[in-house]
């Protein structure tokens, strides 16, 4: 008995169902970049209220007395 080349058998993909695949490719890399951006000005933006905060806290000491 011979054997089977590897492939042979195996359902190709069809015209559309490669371009989806790419575009499906190219919209998980645009989300991905979009998501990084997100975080980075998310961290940015939160590093700058907590220093704004330090900054008000040291401006205006409490006084305790009444």
């Amino acid at each position: 008995m011979k054997s089977v080349p590897d492939g042979v058998f195996k359902p190709r993909p069809t015209a559309s169902e490669t371009k989806g695949d790419a575009t499906t490719r190219a919209a998980r890399e645009i989300i991905e970049s979009e998501r990084a951006a997100r975080d980075k000005k998310s961290e940015r933006l939160r590093l700058a209220r907590l220093a704004q905060e330090q900054d008000e806290v040291t401006d205006h000491p409490v006084d305790d007395k009444g």
